[in-house]
C-alpha cells in the first residue's frame, strides 16, 4: 500500500491528533480576529466618530484580506509547500495583530487589518488541507470538525477577552493580546506541523522521499509501505501559479468549482453577518449593550459544538446530506433568532442553535473541499474556494451597514440574509462526487464519493 492508502486504512497516532490541534489553533485565531474587531466596535467607532456604512468598510477590511490571502497567496502553497507559506502567513497575521494596536486614525487601523487579514486567509488555505491529509478516513470528518470548531473557541475565549481588556485596558490591548497568540501559534507551527504529504508526493524528489520515509516512522505505519518509485523522481507535478489556477475549470473541476464557490459564498455571507453584526443588531432591536454582546457569545458557543455535532454525524450519514440539512435549518432559524429577541432567554437559547448550525456548514465545506481536487491543485482550490467566501463575507458587513442607516429593521435583515443561504442548499443539492481514473487521487475520489 501506498502512504496515502496507509493513512487512510491506519488508526489515528498521536503525532495526527497533535497536527489536528495546532491546525485547530490556529484556525481559532480568525475567530478571535472576527470578534475581536466586532467587540471592539463601539469604542473604535466613538474614538474615530464612525456611522453605520463606514464601521461595516472596516468590519470588512480584514476580510478583505483573508480574500486576498486565500486567493493569491495559497496558490503558492502548491509551489513552494503548505508548510513555508504557513510560517509566512502566520508571521505576517502576528505583524498586523501588533501593528492594529499602534493606529492612529481609521485608514491606518483599516490598512493594518488588511494585512492581518492577508495573513489569516493564507493561514486557513493550509491548515484546512494538512488537517484533511493527515486525518484517516473513519476520522476525517470528525477531525475537520474539530479543526473547524477551533473557530467558535477562538471566538468565544477571545471575545470573553475582548470585553475584559477592553474595559481595563481600552480596545488596543485587544489587538496586542492576539499578536502574542498569534507568536505561540508561530512557535508551535515551527515545532509539530510538517510538510502536506499530498505536496512532497507530487515533487517526487531524493528530499522529498527522504521526508516522507520521516513521517512513515512519525506516523507509525508499516515499514513496507510505498512512498514512490525511483523511476518516478523528477516529475514534480506542482506546476506555475497560472497553470493551477486554470485547472480549477478543467472538464473534471468545473461543476464541482462553480457549486463550491456558490456555496462557499452564500454560506460565508451568512456566517460572517451574524457573527459581525449581532451585538449590535440585538441593542437596535431592544437589548441592552451587555445583552447584545451575551447574544454574541451565544452565537460562537453554539458554533463550537456545532462544528462537533456536524462531524458525528458524518460518521453515520453522508456529508452532503448533513451539510444541506444544517444549510437549510441555519435560514429558518436566523428568522426565528430575531424574532425571539423579545424574550430574553428564548433568544440566547436560540443564538446557540443559530451558532451550531451555521458554523456546522463551514465545517461542511472544510470537509467536502479539499476532497474535491486533484494534489497537485487542493491549497489552490480551498484556497480560492475560501477566498471567494470571503467575499460573502466582505459583502456582508457592507451591506448590512448600508442598510442599517437606510433604516432597515434587524427583522428585515436576517431575513434577507436568511435566504441569501438558501442559495448554497441549492449549489450543494447539486454536487456530486469527484470523477477520475488516477491512481493516486483515487482515495481522495473514494473520500468524497463517502461524503455524498
Amino acid at each position: 500500500m501506498n502512504i496515502k492508502e496507509r493513512i487512510d486504512a491506519s488508526p489515528m497516532t498521536a503525532f495526527q491528533w497533535v497536527v489536528v490541534g495546532v491546525c485547530t489553533f490556529l484556525n481559532a485565531l480568525d475567530g478571535f480576529d472576527v470578534l475581536a474587531m466586532a467587540f471592539t466596535a463601539n469604542q473604535v467607532s466613538n474614538e474615530f466618530g464612525l456611522n453605520g456604512a463606514q464601521l461595516g468598510v472596516l468590519l470588512s477590511a480584514g476580510l478583505l484580506g483573508m480574500a486576498a490571502g486565500s486567493l493569491f497567496l495559497a496558490p503558492f502553497a502548491d509551489i513552494f509547500g503548505r508548510r513555508p507559506m504557513l510560517l509566512f502567513t502566520t508571521a505576517l497575521t502576528a505583524v498586523g495583530m501588533f501593528l492594529s494596536s499602534t493606529a492612529d486614525d481609521v485608514t491606518q487601523l483599516g490598512l493594518w487589518r488588511v494585512i492581518t487579514g492577508l495573513g489569516v486567509g493564507g493561514i486557513l488555505a493550509c491548515t484546512n488541507v494538512i488537517t484533511s491529509e493527515y486525518s484517516n478516513k473513519r476520522w476525517r470528518g470528525m477531525a475537520v470538525s474539530i479543526y473547524t470548531a477551533g473557530y467558535g473557541v477562538g471566538a468565544t475565549l477571545g471575545g470573553m477577552a475582548a470585553v475584559s481588556l477592553q474595559a481595563n485596558f481600552g480596545w488596543r490591548s485587544v489587538f496586542i493580546f492576539g499578536g502574542i497568540f498569534t507568536a505561540v501559534a508561530f512557535i508551535l507551527l515551527l515545532i509539530v506541523v510538517p510538510e502536506s504529504v499530498d505536496f512532497l508526493l507530487t515533487k517526487r524528489t531524493d528530499r522529498a522521499e527522504a521526508k516522507l520515509r520521516v513521517l512513515v516512522r512519525k506516523l507509525r505505519l508499516a515499514s513496507d509501505t510505498v512512498v514512490f518509485s525511483s523511476n518516478a523522481r523528477g516529475t514534480a507535478a506542482g506546476g506555475k501559479k497560472g497553470q493551477q489556477l486554470t485547472a480549477l475549470f478543467s472538464p473534471t473541476n468545473r461543476r464541482v468549482t462553480s457549486l463550491i464557490w456558490v456555496a462557499f459564498f452564500a454560506i460565508m455571507f451568512g456566517f460572517y453577518f451574524v457573527n459581525s453584526w449581532t451585538p449590535k443588531l440585538l441593542v437596535t432591536a431592544g437589548m441592552t449593550e451587555s445583552q447584545g454582546v451575551i447574544g454574541g457569545l451565544m452565537l460562537t458557543l453554539g458554533g463550537t459544538f456545532g462544528a462537533l455535532l456536524f462531524g458525528l454525524l458524518t460518521t453515520k450519514w453522508q456529508t452532503r446530506k448533513v451539510l444541506l440539512g444544517f444549510t437549510v435549518l441555519s435560514s429558518i432559524t436566523m428568522v426565528l433568532f430575531i424574532s425571539a429577541v423579545g424574550v430574553l432567554a428564548l433568544a440566547f437559547v436560540m443564538g446557540v442553535v443559530v451558532g451550531m448550525l451555521i458554523n456546522g456548514c463551514i465545517a461542511g465545506l472544510y470537509t467536502l473541499a479539499p476532497a474535491s481536487y486533484e494534489p497537485q491543485t487542493r491549497s489552490t482550490g480551498v484556497g480560492w474556494a475560501i477566498g471567494i467566501g470571503r467575499f460573502g463575507a466582505i459583502l456582508a458587513p457592507l451591506a448590512a451597514g448600508t442598510l442599517l442607516d437606510a433604516s432597515w429593521s434587524a427583522g428585515q435583515l436576517y431575513l434577507g440574509v436568511g435566504l441569501v443561504v438558501l442559495i448554497a442548499a441549492v449549489a450543494i443539492g447539486f454536487m456530486r462526487p469527484l470523477a477520475t481514473a488516477d491512481p493516486e487521487t483515487t482515495s481522495q475520489a473514494i473520500a468524497l464519493e463517502t461524503a455524498g
